[in-house]
C-alpha cells in the first residue's frame, strides 16, 4: 500500500510504521536489558565469592606464619568429623564409630583408642573432639621441629596456597556449568537467579570444607626427608696417550713398558730436557726412518722433528 504512489528514492512516511517501529525498537531495548541485568547479577554472586578467597589468599602471602589458620583448619576439620559421626541429640548407640575411626585415619593419619573412650563413664563428643585435637597438634608439631621454623613456614603456605588454587578453580567450573543448566528450574516456576543463589552458596560452603580437609591431610601425611647431598661426580676426563720414543729408531715402544716401569723412569729423571746432542751439522741420524713432521724428534730433546734433526 505504501509503494503504491511512491517513486524510486523518496522516503515512506506514515505515524502507523513510525509507531511500530518505535514500540518494536523498545521491545529488544527492554529484553537487551533484562539480559544484561541477568548477566550482572550473576556475576555478582561470583564475585562476592571471588572477593571473600582473594582476601584469604592476599592474607596468606603477606602474612609471616600462618600456624593460627593451620590450627584452626584442624579444629574445624575434627570438628566435623566428631559431629558427622555423633549428630546433636542422639544417643551413644546411634553414633557412627566405624565412620568416625575410618575418617580420622584417612584425614588425620591417627589411630585413637576410640572403643576404649566408649567404655569410660563419661562419654561425650565434646571429649572425643578434643582428645583427637591434641593427638592432631602434637604430630604436627612434631613434625615442625623435625626442620627449621622458616622451612616449615613455607612448607605450610605452600601447601595453603596450591590447595586454595586447586580448590577455586574446580568452583568456577562448577558455577559455570550450574550456570548453564539453572534456567531450567523456570519451568518448576521458580526464579532461576534466586536458585543460583543457593546453589552457589551450597557450593562455597562445601568447598571451604574440601579446602580444610585437604590442607589438614597433607599436613598430616606429610613425610619429612632430610637427605645427605650426593658426592658431585667427577666429570669423565679422557684417558692421556703416554708415548715412549726409542731414541735411536724413532718408534714407539710403550706398549712394552707398564705403568709401573714408566712411574719409576719418571722419577729417575732429572727435572730438566734432555741434551741434544752434538751431532756434525749437515748430518742426520733419522733421514732413513719414516718420521711424521710434527712428530716429536727421536733425539729427546723435547722440539718436533721438523724444527729439530728434520730441519737438517
Amino acid at each position: 500500500m505504501m509503494n503504491k504512489n511512491l517513486e524510486d528514492g523518496e522516503a515512506i512516511g506514515s505515524k502507523w510504521l513510525s509507531k511500530a517501529i518505535e514500540t518494536a525498537q523498545k521491545k529488544v531495548e527492554a529484553r537487551n536489558y533484562d539480559i544484561r541485568k541477568q548477566v550482572v547479577e550473576y556475576d555478582n554472586v561470583m564475585n562476592d565469592q571471588r572477593k571473600v578467597i582473594y582476601e584469604q589468599r592476599g592474607e596468606i602471602i603477606d602474612s609471616e606464619t600462618v600456624d593460627e589458620v593451620m590450627m584452626a583448619m584442624r579444629a574445624e576439620t575434627v570438628n566435623a568429623i566428631v559431629a558427622d559421626a555423633c549428630p546433636p541429640g542422639s544417643y551413644p548407640e546411634q553414633w557412627n564409630i566405624e565412620q568416625m575411626k575410618e575418617r580420622v585415619a584417612n584425614i588425620l593419619d591417627l589411630h585413637p583408642p576410640i572403643d576404649d573412650w566408649m567404655q569410660e563413664d563419661a562419654v561425650d563428643p565434646e571429649i572425643f573432639e578434643e582428645r583427637i585435637q591434641q593427638m592432631a597438634d602434637a604430630v604436627a608439631a612434631e613434625k615442625a621441629a623435625q626442620v627449621d621454623q622458616e622451612t616449615w613456614r613455607s612448607i605450610e603456605k605452600s601447601v595453603l596456597i596450591q590447595t586454595l588454587d586447586h580448590h577455586w578453580k574446580e568452583h568456577l567450573s562448577t558455577l559455570d556449568a550450574l550456570r548453564q543448566a539453572v534456567f531450567l528450574r523456570a519451568y518448576a516456576q521458580k526464579q532461576p537467579i534466586n536458585e543460583y543463589k543457593q546453589e552457589a552458596f551450597a557450593l562455597f560452603e562445601r568447598m571451604l570444607s574440601n579446602i580444610r580437609e585437604d590442607i589438614t591431610r597433607t599436613i598430616a601425611r606429610l613425610e619429612l626427608r632430610m637427605d645427605e647431598p650426593e658426592p658431585m661426580p667427577l666429570p669423565d676426563l679422557p684417558d692421556f696417550l703416554t708415548t715412549h720414543l726409542d731414541p735411536f729408531t724413532g718408534e714407539d715402544n710403550s706398549g712394552d713398558i707398564d705403568a709401573g716401569e714408566l712411574g719409576v723412569i719418571a722419577n729417575t729423571l732429572p727435572p730438566m730436557q734432555i741434551p741434544r746432542p752434538d751431532l756434525p751439522e749437515g748430518e742426520n741420524p733419522y733421514a732413513a726412518l719414516e718420521i711424521s713432521r710434527n712428530a716429536p724428534c727421536p733425539c729427546g730433546s723435547g722440539r718436533k722433528y721438523k724444527h729439530c734433526h728434520g730441519a737438517i
